[in-house]
């Protein structure tokens, strides 16, 4: 059999010695099979995630007992400096404030190792975030001032992981882990409303609202999809990838009473999806108005699907890979309205060296989909620091992204429209929350270090950053001008008029 990383590195010089990169290309069957259907390529990443978590382990990186609790500090030329000549406090940025920081010790986890984490709005306009940790979530509210308080934590289900992935569904986080045996916990937010922070509640789960582990193997789940306009919930990446029933794609689960969840059917004609988001399709494409179409990130294709009927999902409407296709992480919709465009990112190109990222400068690829059938990888954005890209969503056509070593990078993404190549797109905002790698060649690590994870849907401003070692920061854009005197194209695209 072919090595994976000597197959993917040869497949990037290939994409190198082209002319144009990132364009979408037809899926190889026989590659397909070998690397992403047979699972060697999710192991050898899960194997070098782990190896690298073990380094940093060792280096003492995970006793966030020693990150001290830090408060409002402004961005002034290009650093916050939170502790006044501590280069480990101090962080680079660009129109974002640090308001808050709270170890994991502190957020009630020893073992720390951040992972996802998703935010809630109480109907009183309070806001509460839940964050993945080793041993389970723990909750905390963000006050008016921008400081993060604990409220609480609810244990692992069954055993302790990194990997613990958080979506809300109404005043409920749904809360997935690759734990053996974890399944879907079910919690209803509103339990915080009345914890007084000098008490923090240790949750049981008694106190879940519910938990689902129905036709989920061993109870593992990489990630959860909402579907909220429709009322039901996904787990996708289940393991073993050969259980007859989902194999690993889109196992859909209904919402309508929280307290009993009700599986709804699969959609496995593409195995293994690593995450993808539901939608009611209002796009330009007639065919499919009105239709339940899930976008899925699928190791190496972006996987359009019709799911609307849940119990017997049969109708992939297309799958496209593109050049230096490593590992399709995951991705958001650029406009849910319109959905005429949408962008992802791919978790090992930088690592492994292929396509448009094989400098390990990470890229942010931008797809057409006016065409549901007819997917076009139009253009990439080029980041400015070596890291390796992880999580992204959209608001307001402003890509907010965790960028492992990177920290949060906001890119202003209003041109792509008028501009689908990405000449147009600029850096908005960022705030670096692992300063350890800032005096690497080209700004940072290609290592899996730094963020997790973000939530900046708070109509209050602030967004909330998960890391993997430290613990959490709470953060707010001063302004959304680009970074330097041009953004990533010519001085009349929209980034520059504010």
């Amino acid at each position: 059999m072919v090595r994976a990383s000597a197959y993917l590195g040869f497949l990037g010089f290939l994409a190198a010695t082209t002319s144009t990169f990132a364009k979408e290309v037809e899926v190889d069957a026989v590659r397909a099979a070998e690397l992403y259907d047979s699972g060697v390529i999710h192991e050898q990443i899960m194997d070098t995630k782990k190896a690298q978590f073990a380094r940093q382990k060792a280096a003492g990186a995970y006793d966030s007992s020693q990150y001290r609790k830090l408060g409002y500090t402004k961005c002034k030329n290009g650093v916050a400096e939170a502790v006044r000549g501590d280069p480990s406090n101090t962080f680079r940025c660009h129109n974002t404030d640090l308001y808050s920081f709270l170890s994991h010790s502190d957020l009630g986890d020893d073992l720390g190792e951040g992972s996802s984490s998703w935010g809630w709005t109480a109907p009183n306009g309070r806001e509460f975030v839940a964050i993945g940790q080793m041993q389970g979530t723990a909750f905390a509210e963000i006050t008016k001032k921008g400081q993060l308080v604990y409220l609480g934590r609810l244990p692992a289900y069954s055993t302790n992981s990194q990997w613990r992935e958080i979506r809300s569904y109404k005043n409920y986080m749904v809360i997935g882990s690759e734990a053996v045996g974890h399944g879907i916990q079910i919690f209803d937010m509103k339990k915080l409303l009345n914890i007084k922070p000098k008490k923090p509640v240790e949750f049981t789960q008694d106190d879940l609202t519910s938990h689902f582990n129905a036709l989920l193997p061993v109870g593992r789940a990489h990630n959860v999809v909402i579907n909220e306009e429709l009322q039901y919930g996904a787990a996708v990446g289940a393991q073993p990838r050969s259980d007859p029933h989902c194999a690993s794609g889109l196992n859909f689960f209904d919402l309508k009473d929280p307290s009993n969840p009700v599986s709804l059917g699969c959609a496995k004609g593409d195995g293994y999806v690593h995450d993808a988001e539901c939608l009611v399709y209002r796009g330009p494409d007639k065919r499919y108005q009105g239709r339940d179409i899930c976008y899925g990130y699928n190791e190496d294709t972006l996987t359009i699907y019709d799911v609307t009927e849940k119990g017997n999902v049969t109708n992939i409407i297309s799958k496209i890979s593109y050049q230096g296709a490593s590992y399709t992480h995951q991705g958001a919709v650029l406009d849910r309205k319109n959905q005429e465009f949408l962008v992802l990112d791919d978790e090992l190109d930088e690592e492994e060296g292929t396509g448009p990222a094989a400098d390990g400068y990470p890229i942010t690829y931008i797809w057409d989909i006016r065409d549901l059938e007819k997917p076009k990888n139009t253009g990439f954005y080029k980041h400015k620091v070596k890291t390796i890209d992880h999580n992204q969503y959209v608001i307001d056509n402003y890509i907010y992204q965790s960028n492992y070593g990177a920290g949060i990078l906001v890119l202003d993404a209003r041109s792509i429209p008028k501009d689908p190549t990405g000449a147009g797109v600029c850096e908005a905002a960022f705030f670096d929350i692992y300063p350890e790698d800032d005096k690497e060649e080209g700004g940072g690590l290609v290592q899996f270090v730094g963020s997790w994870s973000s939530y900046a849907y708070f109509r209050s401003g602030y967004i909330f950053i998960n890391t993997i070692e430290r613990g959490a920061f709470v953060v707010k854009l001063t302004s959304k001008k680009c970074l330097g005197s041009k953004p990533n194209g010519p001085w009349w695209w929209p980034g520059n008029w504010f």
